[in-house]
């Protein structure tokens, strides 16, 4: 069973065993049709597409019991866990199932795909280390073809393996402190220099920058475990206390995957983070380093 990364021979040897599924989660959070797009192009043999905005994500506002819509909830909030578990079963997964996800983005949408089927208690789940660049490099080949249909899965929902927050607890912090949030966002996204994706720009009073790709080596590739821990654990301190989060609960799953490289499990994913925190003008931003 794999549940942190996997490298691509060991992928490539497993692909066609029909106990695994491979799912793509390529993505843009501009161009939301490039993922499907890249998909279409070219994958992995068998893989099929996991889109970040529908499968990945649910109503980003709940309806209210008059009628009326409720609070902003994010960019890509949480779906309700049994709706994933439905979605998971279209996928063909059962409880046995060896899920492996990879992107072409260092994993920067894979460790979603790897947080979420922890938090519906599935723990054989892993993303391919270096992603889709990292596969073609080891001289194994893409395809076009649909993959064959798969026979509905089985999976049930269990206890969740991960830790989440919500906004209030995440404010409730802000005002008493005692745990490190650490946000993932690129360092201007951080210092509120980037409008195009943060249109209210800045982050939680208090956070710390520790941007996914910082998790990596030049190749792409997570750095090894003992370095990850020298790095993070000075950032996270103890990771029971600590809250991950980002642009919208994608890229902070990203960190919450290197801590556990890192043999540092734990901490927390704050799911609505910055897109839903900056959404009510009533909560404090601060910005710059």
């Amino acid at each position: 069973m794999y549940t942190t990364l996997i490298d691509p021979a060991t992928l490539a040897a497993r692909i066609d065993d029909p106990a695994w599924v491979v799912l793509d989660c390529r993505h843009d959070l501009v161009n939301l049709a490039a993922g499907r797009d890249a998909y279409a192009a070219g994958h992995l043999p068998q893989a099929q597409f996991a889109d970040v905005e529908t499968a990945l994500s649910g109503a980003k506002r709940y309806p209210q019991a008059d009628g009326s819509d409720g609070a902003f909830r994010g960019r890509h909030p949480l779906p309700q866990r049994e709706a994933f578990i439905e979605q998971l079963r279209a996928w063909g997964i059962d409880d046995a199932t060896q899920v492996v996800a990879y992107d072409a983005h260092g994993g920067m949408f894979a460790a979603r795909v790897w947080w979420m089927l922890r938090w519906v208690g599935h723990e054989a789940v892993a993303v391919l280390d270096g992603g889709l660049p990292a596969w073609q490099a080891a001289g194994n080949a893409l395809s076009t073809e649909a993959p064959a249909p798969r026979a509905r899965g089985t999976i049930a929902l269990r206890d969740t393996l991960v830790a989440s927050v919500d906004v209030n607890e995440v404010l409730q912090n802000v005002q008493d402190g005692g745990r490190t949030v650490v946000d993932a966002r690129a360092p201007d996204r951080f210092r509120g220099e980037n409008e195009t994706i943060d249109p209210v720009g800045g982050h939680i009073p208090g956070a710390k920058n520790r941007f996914f790709k910082d998790n990596l080596q030049a190749d792409g590739r997570f750095k090894a475990p003992a370095q990850l821990q020298a790095e993070l654990g000075s950032i996270v301190g103890d990771p029971a206390r600590a809250i991950m989060q980002c642009g919208s609960g994608v890229t902070a799953c990203h960190n919450l995957l290197a801590l556990e490289v890192a043999a540092l499990p734990g901490a927390a994913l704050y799911p609505g983070s910055w897109s839903e925190w900056s959404a009510d003008p009533s909560r404090p931003v601060a910005t710059g380093s």
